[in-house]
């Protein structure tokens, strides 16, 4: 395909080294989606329009009297987003896009258009404070479904970051992360034992881990119609417990609203938690204590990029996860 038949979007990584820069792997890659659009009775028309970031290649491709579709490669750090992309469609099919196409073992997907983004609906001034809290119920709900696929979700390869072993999951970034100082190197590991001690608190409320999205924030779901959100880019998910969800959607909620906002946004993601004898209190200190341990997923979620894909992330992402993992010990704003 010729060059000027796509627009190329590379953010704020202008020197990210993706698969995209190979003129094979562009030709074999659109070719494999073209293939699956015909087997849909599908055909491409149009420009793509190339989002490279140094963790995805996505392509939105336009076709004939049809929504346009979206094409994503992972690097194989996140490779297990186009198996369990397509698991989660078997399992929730209505609060998550099924794929057109899935080539597990290459880490590419085919998806359809799942209409307007969340942000755009937020932008547009028909959504407020209310949607999240709406959101954030249905993410729980999602959340509690998913307990009973646990094992099969992490056999797909989603990483593992259980309550149990995130102590080991902590140590091995912070050894592995060369970004970090030695000062800060020595403080995270001197801090280890109130790590441990969080996760025993964490566990002992009796919620069994499930899979977290990690990035939920409002460009990551879809808002088709009032009260409704498909969920959709699964390359940051972890099994660990589900409670290290509401971080990031939080944060960004806060963002737009003010810290006033948290304590609604809180207590609605609890709402699909509550009975078997837990209290609200319970409930609220656990959300604490899976805030501060969602650092961790945030940390180990920058390393998953394209081999080489160094462009502004400072060494693979190392600045990113190193952050996150300063982050870890500071007091929640819960």
């Amino acid at each position: 395909m010729r060059r000027e038949a796509w627009k190329v979007d590379r953010g704020r990584y202008p020197d990210a080294v993706t698969p995209w820069e190979r003129s094979a792997w562009r030709e074999e890659a659109l070719g494999w989606a073209e293939r699956a659009l015909a087997a849909h009775g599908l055909r491409p028309s149009g420009p793509r329009e190339v989002r490279l970031r140094p963790w995805s290649v996505l392509v939105r491709m336009p076709v004939e009297d049809h929504d346009a579709v979206w094409f994503k490669a992972n690097p194989p750090a996140s490779a297990f987003e186009a198996g369990l992309t397509e698991a989660l469609a078997r399992w929730l099919p209505e609060q998550v896009l099924k794929p057109l196409a899935v080539a597990a073992d290459r880490g590419w997907f085919l998806l359809p258009d799942g209409g307007p983004l969340f942000r755009d609906v937020l932008d547009a001034g028909t959504a407020g404070p209310r949607s999240w809290e709406d959101m954030l119920r249905q993410y729980a709900d999602v959340q509690r479904a998913l307990i009973p696929y646990t094992e099969e979700i992490a056999s797909l390869g989603v990483p593992d970051a259980r309550t149990a072993v995130l102590p080991e999951v902590f140590d091995r970034i912070v050894d592995e992360n060369t970004a970090l100082g030695p000062g800060d190197r020595q403080a995270l590991r001197e801090s280890r034992p109130r790590l441990v001690d969080w996760c025993a608190e964490l566990a002992g409320v009796g919620i069994a881990d499930s899979l977290d999205h990690s990035d939920l924030h409002d460009g990551q779901l879809f808002a088709p119609a009032p009260g409704r959100f498909t969920f959709f880019d699964w390359g940051d998910a972890a099994v660990t417990h589900p409670f290290c969800g509401l971080l990031v959607p939080a944060r960004r909620a806060r963002e737009e609203y003010g810290p006033e906002v948290l304590p609604r946004l809180r207590d609605a993601y609890l709402e699909p938690w509550t009975g078997a004898g837990r209290t609200a209190a319970e409930l609220r200190r656990a959300v604490g204590l899976a805030w501060r341990l969602a650092a961790i997923g945030r940390a180990c979620a920058w390393g998953r990029l394209f081999p080489g894909a160094t462009g502004g992330t400072g060494g693979g992402g190392g600045e990113e996860s190193a952050g996150w993992l300063r982050e870890l010990f500071t007091e929640p704003p819960l």
